[in-house]
């Protein structure tokens, strides 16, 4: 008996042991004989098989549609060159000409889409990102090519502009000198493209929290847990002390890694954390002269240094 069945009652005899008739989607009441619904839906698979395959995966619906596509996985296409060896010469010679036609009629904001999307895999396959920012970064490209917005801009350049736009949107850290060094676009443009698609889109972007960061970049430096969790609670002093507003999140989160690393004796080099961060030492230095003066870490830096250099001094006498 199905459980749906329970919930209803024969409006004849009132009863309730009905029976539902999935061939033929009627339900029936097995006391009095009454046939009280015969428009239910069958919910099960579909009963014949139209490609090749097992016959127990028969679904009712196809691919899911998908932004990374430039028709959403909805275009239908002439059949291919092995459709056509059981038809004659005339038949097709008509359907090599119906394809070459079915190609010369595309939009151009079909051709431009083919371009884009092929980019934009290629851009996420070489950054690594989750199928979510390639979805996002798809969406939003589209949207800017039905409002024109492309015209003018060079597709790599607004593609490199979008898939930034959705790291920022789902807090994926990636910076603009990664992105620009897997697309082969300078920051510059990019910066210029992500600006105008996101403006022109009223897409609200919100600023990058430090945080995101610290894990790539500890992960690349090799600092222990111990070292992330003391950098986290670091940034979250800053945070409190609104050190951070008006100050790149990158260079933040690289001067409280280098600060975390002083601290939990995994000393890296203000080079080392520029060359992962893609901030200047410059910067790490200004950043991290505020951080341990507002947190007063000074004292304890100082003594840690002291500490390390005199066991440098040790080890030179003892090779002397």
């Amino acid at each position: 008996m199905v459980g749906s069945e329970n919930l209803k009652k024969c409006p004849e005899c009132g009863g309730t042991n009905l029976y539902n008739d999935k061939d033929r989607g009627e339900m029936i009441c097995r006391s009095c004989g009454l046939l009280i619904d015969a428009k239910n839906i069958s919910l099960g698979k579909e009963w014949r098989d139209f490609e090749e395959g097992d016959d127990s995966e028969m679904r009712r619906s196809g691919a899911p549609t998908s932004y990374t596509k430039y028709d959403m996985g909805m275009g239908t296409s002439i059949g291919s060159e092995s459709d056509a060896f059981s038809l004659d010469k005339k038949q097709r010679y008509k359907l090599q000409r119906l394809k070459r036609w079915q190609k010369r009629l595309s939009t151009v904001m079909e051709k431009n889409l083919k371009i884009a999307l092929g980019e934009l895999r290629r851009l996420s396959s070489f950054l690594n990102l989750p199928t979510s920012i390639e979805e996002e970064a798809g969406k939003i490209y589209t949207e800017a090519v039905q409002k024109n917005l492309v015209r003018g801009r060079s597709i790599e350049s607004v593609v490199a502009g979008v898939v930034y736009a959705a790291c920022r949107r789902q807090n994926i850290p990636r910076t603009l000198d990664e992105i620009a060094e897997a697309s082969g676009i300078d920051k510059k443009e990019i910066g210029r493209s992500y600006r105008y698609i996101t403006r022109e889109l009223r897409i609200k972007i919100l600023p990058s929290n430090p945080v995101d960061y610290i894990s790539r970049f500890a992960s690349v430096l090799k600092y222990g847990p111990e070292t992330q969790s003391r950098a986290v609670e670091i940034l979250s002093q800053a945070l409190s002390l609104e050190l951070t507003s008006g100050r790149g999140p990158i260079g933040i989160a690289a001067a409280a890694l280098y600060i975390a690393g002083l601290l939990e004796g995994e000393r890296r080099t203000q080079r080392d954390i520029s060359d992962v961060s893609g901030v200047t030492e410059v910067t790490i230095r200004n950043r991290y002269k505020e951080i341990i003066q507002k947190l007063d870490l000074e004292d304890e830096i100082k003594k840690i240094k002291a500490k390390s250099k005199s066991k440098e001094d040790v080890n030179k006498d003892d090779v002397f």
